[in-house]
């Protein structure tokens, strides 16, 4: 079926992509993986490029553009060539939605500039060791000194993509202790400058998918943040956060798509030439059956999202659409990637193709961004369970 969710622009946009990540990314990638990070002069190319600035008003120096297809189009043309640009899905994915809404004048002339270029580079705090999906239980606080000029930051952060490389960290910290009645209330997002003294990386966690993204670990002690660099009101975080979370589970959601697809596409292109008992692989009623299966998978996962980027693009998505098309793709692709790695034989288990490195990076779709127990307990409530 011919697919409408995009028009020339984004189709345009894709030729440009993957002739960039063919020439720039496909040959150094494995030295990306090796190092667990993307060299930081690779994120001011995406700066030069336009990457960083396609959301971003033309009088920061961005392109105006408004549409959230030009970002499922990046994961598409990352994902097809079996690559990810490390910490920079944070940096303009989740971000970025958070220094355009809530950002004052100021702060956007001060920041989005730098932003859109890829000399500040940015990640977002809130996970805490102990707390998981709790984002109200966090512990990490801000106080107000005497004189009101500045917030003392302390506390810490785990599991936080493009930690270990970011200039400016958005933290969620608790300016106010939880109410029993409330305990979503008292926290705030605080722009860090990662410079900071007080402020510390620690390790940069070892994944087992993933690895050319940074992830790290971050402290905070007697950090002084100006209250010039406070995101919005003081004590409104949760909602923020939950405001965003439609838009990052879509997202989410496009990955796990896009990885099921290239799944696909690398398990076709392997059976085709790999030889067993004298034939092709591919000519096996199983491999034939079993592709038939992914391929369906991948078409009604393709037509969700598709949809839910149009009822995005107009305003229509709701938490409870997010949470369906996240647990439906997520827990789909799974399924797809590994049928498709079954079909590679021993080589399948081997980090130098392509299929292995799918198979480790799409088990944590299920978990980030809320995991599929919790989709389900959204999709649930919604229709009156």
């Amino acid at each position: 079926m011919r697919r409408t969710v995009f028009g020339e622009e984004h189709e345009a946009f894709r030729e440009t992509l993957r002739d960039f990540i063919a020439a720039e990314v496909v040959p150094v990638y494995p030295d990306w993986e090796r190092d667990g990070q993307v060299p930081r002069d690779f994120y001011r190319k995406l700066g030069e490029l336009g990457l960083f600035g396609i959301q971003v008003p033309q009088e920061y120096g961005g392109a105006g553009e408004t549409s959230f297809k030009f970002n499922a189009v990046l994961t598409e043309e990352t994902t097809r060539a079996g690559v990810t640009f490390g910490g920079s899905s944070v940096h303009a994915g989740l971000c970025l939605p958070y220094l355009l809404k809530y950002a004052d004048e100021e702060q956007k002339r001060r920041w989005l500039p730098g932003f859109v270029s890829g000399e500040i580079m940015t990640a977002i705090a809130m996970t805490e060791p102990g707390t998981g999906s709790d984002l109200a239980g966090m512990r990490t606080t801000a106080r107000l000194s005497a004189d009101g000029s500045h917030y003392v930051l302390n506390g810490a952060k785990t599991f936080i993509t493009g930690g270990a490389q970011a200039d400016r960290v958005l933290v969620c910290a608790r300016t106010a202790p939880a109410a029993p009645e409330d305990r979503r209330g008292g926290i705030s997002l605080l722009v860090v400058d990662a410079a900071s003294e007080g402020f510390a990386v620690g390790r940069k966690l070892e994944k087992i998918g993933l690895k050319s993204s940074d992830t790290a670990e971050l402290s905070f002690t007697d950090v002084k943040v100006p209250v010039e660099d406070l995101l919005g009101e003081e004590g409104a975080a949760f909602s923020y956060l939950m405001d965003n979370l439609p838009q990052e589970r879509l997202a989410i959601a496009v990955s796990a798509y896009a990885q099921a697809a290239a799944a696909v596409r690398f398990a076709l292109g392997y059976v085709k030439e790999r030889t067993v008992f004298g034939k092709a692989v591919a000519e096996f009623q199983n491999t034939k059956f079993v592709l038939a299966d992914c391929r369906s998978e991948v078409d009604a996962m393709q037509s969700f999202v598709d949809r839910a980027l149009d009822a995005h693009d107009a305003g229509e998505l709701s938490a409870a659409d997010a949470a369906s098309v996240k647990l439906f793709c997520t827990e789909r692709a799974a399924v797809v990637i590994d049928k498709c790695l079954q079909l590679h034989g021993g080589y399948g288990y081997m980090t130098e193709y392509p299929i292995a490195r799918l198979y480790a990076d799409t088990r944590v779709t299920r978990i980030y961004g809320g995991t599929s127990e919790v989709m389900r307990s959204i999709v649930a409530k919604s229709i009156g369970l």
